[in-house]
This record gives structure tokens, C-alpha cells and sequence, in this order.
């Protein structure tokens, strides 16, 4: 179905509508897409830390608050239909999102160093990319916000012909679903932005699904000593399932600091260290880590207090080096089919994220399980 014809459609979906609070499962209206959207059925989904963040979000923030919205940016799908100006895809197609667009015309899509499209930008704030606006009511007709221009925790959802991404449909859903966001960004933050080199050192700071997925891109690229550093105890069983070759639990070095145990491990330090937490003072011990000369660190995490990275300029003039993430680096409609391959191909075990599987129904006891502590990345599915 394209272009004018096509109608709203009434589904479930779970509904944010305050700060903290439990999930509603309501019935919501998704509009039809308009020129270069897609409208498309969430067949599964999964929760993201960076959706816990923004559920929780009060007052000032980096990120400011915004309620009614639906949450969930990391999914599974099949294209229901097709806006106008669309021909990359049709109806039945199997694909994922992506928060990060690719238009593949503009000269960031062009360039070899970036992954950050400059004609469809990234943007934290609500609305489609396009217009600003949301294809979301609530059954009184009230506009519910989105989230990343995604949504996912409906049953159906729009989204831009640039941040859909055509998957093979042999890949399972789950698996598709984890390389929309979480595993894409860990794997590809290895591969793409740090390009790790084969027997190379790595240090990754937080094992959560994201910092595990890091592990996986650095075993893949070749790296013959993998830290994995994390307060949890029992992330070092995990870790070492995924590829942690080594791990470092800051709260037991009896006075020694991370950086100093690191770098007797590693001979003078990593060649890369990878922040997947989030807290500027880990960020800090990351770069503290790295071999002078060419270490890099790479940044995955987003300090939510805002609070500022302050590191002494000797760091610098020592020839390290501070690399940013959003998605790994990854070009979603380049990258994410390359993945999918690996995985099938058994390079990449990215299936072990998936620690739990629930309903719709139960989208709140995900919420619990991640909140404490108790899983890695839990699948929805949105018809059960």
C-alpha cells in the first residue's frame, strides 16, 4: 500500500506518561506515513538503557524531560506500507531502525569518517526528522510523543526512509533486533571507529550488553588481550563467555588505581579503551589506560548529570587520543547487513545478549530485570 490511500491504524502500545513511572499498555492510533516513510508492524523489540534513561528523566538534564511518549528505539519489523517518494522498500520487506539516519547523497554519507548524516542530523528531541511532528494519538486523540523518531514500544510505528535499514529474513528476529542499536554500537565501535588491530590490548570499562557487544568486535578484529572492567563480581564469568581474556574489579585493587593496574598488565598501557558506562570519572581512568603515543580511548557513554570530562593537557601531548560514538560508527543500511552476515556466520555470538524474552504485557518486568541488575537485553514481543 502507498501514497494516499492508506489509513490510520488502532494498535497497542506502552505508553510513558510520567517520569519513573510503571508503563501503560494502551490502545494508540498510528498514523499513516507520509512522503518518505515508512510505516512498519514491530514484530519484537528490546529495551535499551538509553530508553531507561529517558524514562526516568526529570527536571534539568542533558536530555530534558517530555511526557506522554513511547519509548523504544531498538526493534525488529516488517514494512506494512509505504509513504510516497519511497522505492527502497515494499510491503513484507524485513528491516530495522536505526536512530542514526543514512541518505547515502550527502557528503558525510559520502565520507569514509563519519556516520553521521548531515541531511537527516541526529536529534535527541521529538518529531519525525522531516516536519517535527508525531504519527501518535492516544484513544482520546492526543498527541503522544516519540522517541528518536522510532518508537518501538508499539505494535506499529513510522519511521523516515533514511533510518530503515533491510535485513535478510533468515536473520532471526531477536538477533536483527539486538543490531538496530546495542550490538551494532559495541561491535562497531571496535570495528569501524577504533579499528582494532589483530593482537592488539583492549580495555573495556562496563560489561553491560553494550560493553560485551565491544568484547565481540574486539575478539572479531583479533585482539589478544581483552579487560574487562566492572564492579560486578560475577561480570567476570560473563565476560570471559564473550571474550574477556582478563578482568579488573575497581573495588578490589587494595589502594592501586584502575589505570596503574592496567598498564602493568598491558606493558605501559592499552592500545584502546572503551567507556560504555557513562560517568565522566571512568572516562577519565579510560583514557589514564591507554599506551601513550597511540592509545585511543573511545567514548560510548553518555554522562546524564553533565558533568564535564577534565583531563591534565600532558594526556594529550602524549599522543593519546578521545574518540566519540553514536551507533559504533556504524552506517546503518551499509554496516548492520555486514553484521547480520557475521553473526550468521557464527563470527560474531551476539545471540547470548538475550537473557530474557517477554510480552508486551510484561514490558515493566523488563524494566525491573535491567534496572537490577539481572539482565542483559530482554526481547519483547509485541503480540504476545
Amino acid at each position: 500500500m502507498e501514497g494516499q490511500s492508506l489509513k490510520p491504524i488502532r494498535c497497542k502500545a506502552a505508553v510513558c506518561r510520567a517520569a519513573g513511572e510503571p508503563l501503560t499498555i494502551e490502545e494508540i492510533v498510528v498514523d499513516p506515513p507520509k512522503a518518505c516513510e515508512i510505516r512498519i508492524k514491530i514484530i519484537c523489540t528490546s529495551l535499551c538503557h538509553t530508553d531507561i534513561t529517558i524514562w526516568r528523566v526529570k527536571g534539568e538534564n542533558v536530555i530534558p524531560p517530555l511526557f506522554p511518549r513511547i519509548l523504544g528505539h531498538e526493534a525488529y519489523g516488517v514494512v506494512e506500507s509505504v509513504g510516497d517518494n519511497v522505492e527502497e522498500f515494499a510491503v513484507g520487506d524485513a528491516v530495522v531502525p536505526a536512530f542514526l539516519g543514512q541518505c547515502d547523497s550527502c557528503s558525510s554519507c559520502a565520507s569514509e569518517e563519519t556516520n553521521q548524516c548531515t541531511a537527516v542530523p541526529f536529534v535527541v528531541g521529538p518529531g519525525m526528522r522531516r516536519d517535527g511532528t508525531t504519527r501518535f494519538r492516544d484513544s482520546q486523540g492526543a498527541p503522544l510523543h516519540d522517541f528518536l523518531a522510532i518508537s518501538s514500544f508499539s505494535q506499529y510505528a513510522v519511521v523516515d526512509v533514511n533510518q530503515l535499514v533491510k535485513v535478510d529474513p533468515a536473520v532471526p528476529p531477536p538477533l536483527a533486533c539486538l543490531l538496530s542499536c546495542g550490538a551494532s554500537t559495541g561491535v562497531g565501535a571496535a570495528w569501524r571507529l577504533a579499528k582494532v588491530k589483530p593482537d592488539s590490548s583492549v580495555a573495556i570499562f562496563g560489561l553491560g550488553s553494550v560493553g560485551l557487544a565491544v568484547v565481540q568486535g574486539a575478539k572479531m578484529c583479533g585482539a589478544s588481550k581483552i579487560i574487562g572492567v566492572d564492579l560486578n563480581p560475577d561480570k567476570e564469568t560473563i565476560g570471559k563467555t564473550f571474550g574477556v581474556t582478563d578482568f579488573v574489579n575497581p573495588s578490589q585493587l587494595g589502594g592501586s588505581s584502575v589505570s596503574e593496574v592496567i598498564n602493568a598488565m598491558t606493558g605501559g598501557g592499552a592500545d584502546y579503551c572503551f567507556e560504555c558506562i557513562g560517568v565522566s570519572s571512568v572516562m577519565t581512568d579510560a583514557v589514564r589506560s591507554t599506551k601513550p603515543g597511540r592509545g585511543k580511548t573511545i567514548i560510548l557513554g553518555l554522562e546524564q548529570d553533565g558533568k564535564p570530562l577534565c583531563l591534565p593537557s600532558l594526556e594529550f601531548l602524549l599522543g593519546k587520543c578521545i574518540i566519540g560514538s553514536l551507533l559504533g560508527g556504524v552506517k546503518p543500511k551499509t554496516d548492520i547487513p555486514i553484521l547480520a552476515q557475521k553473526c550468521m556466520d557464527k563470527d560474531l555470538e551476539l545471540e547470548k545478549l538475550v537473557t530474557h524474552e517477554v510480552g508486551l504485557q510484561e514490558i515493566n518486568t523488563a524494566f525491573d530485570l535491567l534496572l537490577q541488575g539481572k539482565s542483559l537485553r530482554s526481547i519483547i514481543w509485541m503480540d504476545k
